[in-house]
């Protein structure tokens, strides 16, 4: 697979070299109040009614404006970015905190998500022009054709009396071009480029003699290509537009970069330096006896290749990174149609079809008989020494008698692959209606929306331990060593396997070891929704002292998503489990919108909004027959005053929720890994032996316990169906200005202030992990469940409990500015200004009700996670020449942030670092140049991060949620520069 994979490589740098000639104009345009004026492109007619509809409301007037802070990101921002994933362009706004994307590998789901205001991509509701995308715990950004998105708005703030549950951050909803008359086609190639010049982590690399990185790369390489036809028919009453796109990624291996190339670790208990640490299971083989003369202790096949056991200790530490994935190799297919038809004014019939079908893998070191399993040794062995049998069996050595024992053992050598993680989506959305004018000022609109999520994976090349087992379960059959299987016939293809010497294990036996367990979703979501939107002042309904009447918008909605899960016996073997369930909701919604004062001093206007919702939820699992029932009241109140045509005040609160999704209902519990560190292990553990009692460590243990390999340790997860709805509320206040006598200047401020109470969550294993260890609290403590025999908080019978409830509150307030300015200079063309910008005054979470909490704000690591710096922005300044060219420059800023163990907050403090204390103020350039053949001919060409500046390099233990490659890659950009080419051709 990877030859192959490396031929299709070369044919793609060869389209690269044949694009790479050919240059771009796009019209900027990132945030505004009104869709950009855009290049010109294929004709995309509108509907002659003129009211318009603004994400965040249902109702619909000509003269609409938003009452909650709304940001939109145009076409031609996408363009200036070379995006070909929509999550990285959301991802630079000060708004987004990065989550799925393809730069993280072990683990991943292969689905790209977006998270608002850094309170989980499971609290923002993701619409495709007003309607949800896919079933709420299935929801991939993958989906989204980039070329197709006309716009993106991004709304702060509770929706859920607009649009239903899991709208507490806010609301994503991209607009698609589903209306073309011609022929429209987008390409685009690119490829990274990077100067290895790290010399702190380079001198490391090299100082524990492992391969540096090569000093320059070229690799990464991304194509995209998208084409539309639409044509309108029957007089223009009638429109079908058809598309079609594919996407395509290569892999980049962590080997190739500085910050990646080995796991990075500090190397001293103060972090005052960092190391290249790695994982205890390595081709050498760790043994930790769980009884006999050497119980808890750690040890090690002998360098020199002998059957020697000797004190295991770090310089045996496996480097696992350079193996690992930085980028995931991805290959992407989208096709759809979009088709209405007007009978006539009271009846015109629409519909869609959208299908994505995805695959990606993800890498990882070769698999191992991983530390945390126990493994039953015969003390007659006969693939072992007379000394090992000694140190495992003692008196009882050259017995039948067992010894249970963990091992750690990397498959290495010919034969021996990395683990490969093959993903496969395939989704399917579909939309029918009918709309039309009632008479009056009054509309209808009957939905019906059905989706579908198809998830497959198949982990490969991964250590059957069932099969490990009876490998290392042998006896002598005429002087050879056989499989005791083979000798019962229980399993005849049986080969011993000799991991009691360093890199002993064959090509054979590794390849006997392998078993590929799979496992599946289906994931379904059907609406049916019927709306009517009318204007009430046909009737006379209208403010004394205004010119419009008031406008309504109620209706009705029915939604029901399902879940399956299934899978195999070698998948169960590790922990996964068969789970289902279904979700359904009865829902009535109706929104008022009463202009109050009009055209009158000192109130250009003044206009109150007001909507509510009701729904009814009925949560079942067919499986076992549970379930439950509850019911949830949304609503809204916002406010605009413009005291003048100059000035517009908007304040806004809403009360929103979240219903638990299937997953967090009715998911079985399972085991799983978690970036934590043990305080209780090693020969002298950092917690006294009073705390790690309370976390079940017998005095016989203490200092005998084995630490969590590679810094990851094990909790266990898994639904909840006593879980009742999150409940959010959001209070927003702010400014717009756009003065006359400064034209062509727009400048928006917005306060926000979100507080989610009740949040569905797990509490984080390293918080547990602290909290028993700072405070001695009998509720964190006793969420350790320790291997009985050894110890340990790892493998499948140690680990911390971590499923889901409702917890406490999550908060987070702050402060909004968006600018926009043109300045003509003349002859020369013109320039445009766009800065968007975030403030965050706090980012607070109460892990449980009443037991305090902490703020993350301006913090990373650990506990806090990905940074969240006090203040981001992006300012984007382009020149638009006369002769229809333009050169755009970003400025992208990231505030510096601190390690949030280093907090005196008692829920943050924890492992010290020095040389991770801080992570400095980062600055990034993206350079963009274009221009227009013809008017439909545009070319653009474009550099992002200009100056290849390196990501953070940050201890491997330290990161949590979307960490890898010892960075947060969402975050700072993990590649180096990258470089594209691309060109739009409209008919």
């Amino acid at each position: 697979m990877t030859t192959r994979a490396h031929r299709r490589s070369g044919s793609r740098l060869a389209l690269s070299a044949l694009l790479g000639s050919l240059l771009s104009t796009t019209a900027y345009a990132q945030v505004a109040t009104t869709p950009d004026a855009a290049a010109p492109e294929t004709t995309e007619t509108t509907a002659p009614d003129s009211a318009i509809t603004v994400t965040g409301t249902r109702i619909r007037r000509p003269d609409l404006q938003s009452n909650s802070p709304l940001t939109m990101v145009g076409s031609e921002e996408i363009r200036n970015q070379g995006a070909t994933a929509v999550e990285s362009v959301l991802n630079r706004l000060p708004q987004f905190t990065a989550d799925a994307n393809d730069n993280v590998s072990n683990g991943s789901d292969g689905t790209a998500n977006i998270n608002l205001r850094n309170l989980g991509s499971n609290r923002v509701l993701t619409l495709i022009n007003g309607q949800r995308m896919l079933p709420s715990q299935a929801v991939d950004i993958n989906f989204v054709p980039s070329a197709l998105i006309e716009r993106i708005d991004v709304v702060t703030g509770g929706a859920s009396a607009v649009y239903g549950s899991d709208a507490l951050s806010g609301v994503v909803n991209f607009i698609l071009r589903d209306h073309l008359d011609g022929f429209r086609l987008d390409a685009q190639t690119g490829f990274t480029q990077h100067n290895n010049n790290n010399r702190d982590v380079r001198s490391i690399i090299a100082n524990q003699k492992y391969n540096v990185p090569p000093t320059s790369v070229v690799d990464g390489g991304k194509q995209d290509i998208n084409a539309a036809f639409g044509k309108n028919f029957a007089g223009g009453r009638g429109n079908i537009t058809v598309y079609g796109g594919y996407r395509h990624a290569d892999p980049v291996l962590q080997s190739s970069r500085d910050v990646s190339a080995c796991a990075l670790q500090a190397a001293d208990a103060r972090g005052t330096r960092l190391n290249c640490g790695g994982s205890s299971n390595t081709p050498f083989g760790s043994f930790t006896p769980l009884g006999g003369p050497n119980q808890g202790v750690s040890l090690t096949n002998s360098r020199d290749g002998t059957k020697t056991w000797v004190p295991y200790d770090s310089t045996y530490a496996y480097n696992y990174a350079p193996t690992n994935y930085f980028q995931r190799s991805d290959e992407r297919y989208t096709a759809g149609a979009f088709a209405k038809f007007k009978f006539a004014p009271e009846a015109e019939l629409y519909g869609s079809f959208m299908y994505m079908n995805d695959h990606t893998f993800s890498q990882a070191a070769p698999s191992a008989l991983f530390l945390g399993t126990p493994f039953t040794l015969p003390c007659n062995q006969p693939l072992m020494s007379a000394s090992q049998l000694a140190a495992l069996c003692g008196t009882a050595a050259g017995t039948a008698a067992t010894q249970d024992t963990l091992i750690g053992y990397r498959l290495g050598g010919n034969g021996t692959l990395p683990r490969r993680d093959d993903l496969r989506h395939k989704d399917y959305r579909y939309t029918a209606g009918l709309r039309g004018d009632i008479g009056h000022g009054f509309s209808y609109d009957a939905t019906f929306v059905r989706s579908l999520v198809r998830y497959d994976e198949t982990y490969m090349n991964n250590v059957d331990n069932a099969k490990a087992q009876r490998a290392l379960d042998v006896v002598l059959v005429n002087g050879t060593p056989t499989c005791r299987s083979v000798v019962n016939g229980t399993d005849p293809d049986c080969k011993p396997i000799n991991v009691f010497q360093a890199n002993g294990l064959t090509g054979d036996q590794a390849s006997y070891l392998y078993s590929p367990s799979k496992t599946g979703a289906r994931n379904t979501q059907t609406i049916y929704n019927v709306s009517v939107n009318g204007d009430l002042g046909t009737f006379g309904i209208r403010s004394p002292w205004a010119e419009n009447g008031a406008a309504v918008a109620f209706g009705f909605e029915h939604r029901k998503e399902t879940l399956r899960f299934t899978a195999d016996d070698i998948a169960e073997q590790g922990g996964a489990t068969d789970s289902d369930g279904t979700i359904s909701v009865v829902e009535g919604f109706g929104e008022l919108e009463v202009p109050l004062l009009q055209n009158l001093p000192f109130a250009h206007a003044l206009t109150l909004n007001g909507g509510a919702r009701y729904s009814s939820y009925t949560n079942k699992q067919n499986s076992t027959g549970l379930g439950s029932k509850y019911n949830a009241f949304t609503y809204k109140g916002e406010l605009t005053w413009a005291p003048i045509r100059d000035v517009r005040l908007r304040a806004s609160y809403n009360h929103a929720i979240r219903a638990p999704n299937i997953g967090e209902l009715f998911a079985s519990r399972s085991i799983g890994n978690v970036a934590a560190q043990d305080p209780c292990s090693g020969a002298t553990p950092t917690a006294t032996a009073a705390v790690c009692a309370l976390t079940g460590v017998t005095a016989a243990q203490y200092g005998r316990i084995i630490a969590c390999p590679s810094d990851v340790c094990s909790a266990q997860g898994g639904g909840n169906l006593a879980l009742k709805p999150e409940q959010g509320d959001t209070w927003t206040l702010g400014m717009v200005i756009t003065p006359r006598i400064v034209r062509n200047l727009s400048l928006s401020v917005d306060y926000y202030n979100i507080k989610v109470k009740n949040y569905i969550s797990t509490v984080d294993p390293s918080l547990t992990i602290s909290q028993c260890v700072a405070t001695s609290d009998p509720y964190y403590c006793s969420l350790f469940k320790r291997d009985p025999r050894s110890g340990a908080i790892f493998g499948t019978d140690g680990y911390v409990i971590s499923t889901t409830l409702n917890t406490g509150y999550l908060k987070t307030s702050g402060i909004d500015v968006t600018a926009d300015y043109t300045l003509g200079i003349g002859s020369l063309g013109k320039l445009s200004f766009n800065m968007v910008g975030t403030w965050l005054a706090e980012q607070v979470s109460e892990p449980l009700p009443g037991l305090g909490n902490y703020d993350c704000k301006g913090q990373f690591g650990y506990t806090c996670g990905q940074p969240s710096p006090e203040w981001r922005h992006v300012l984007r300044t382009t020149w638009q020449l006369p002769e229809s060219a333009s050169v755009s420059l970003a400025w992208r800023y990231y505030g510096g942030t601190t390690l949030s163990s280093l907090s005196s907050n008692s829920f943050l403090s924890g492992t010290p670092s020095v040389v991770n204390a801080k992570i400095p103020a980062y600055n990034y350039f993206d350079l963009t140049v274009g221009f227009s053949v013809t008017d439909r001919f545009q070319f653009r060409a474009g550099v992002n991060n200009l100056l290849d500046k390196d990501p953070p390099a940050i201890a491997a233990g330290i990161l949590s949620a979307f960490g890898n490659g010892n960075t947060y890659p969402g975050i700072y950009d993990p590649l180096g520069r990258t470089i594209f080419f691309g060109t739009t051709i409209n008919f």
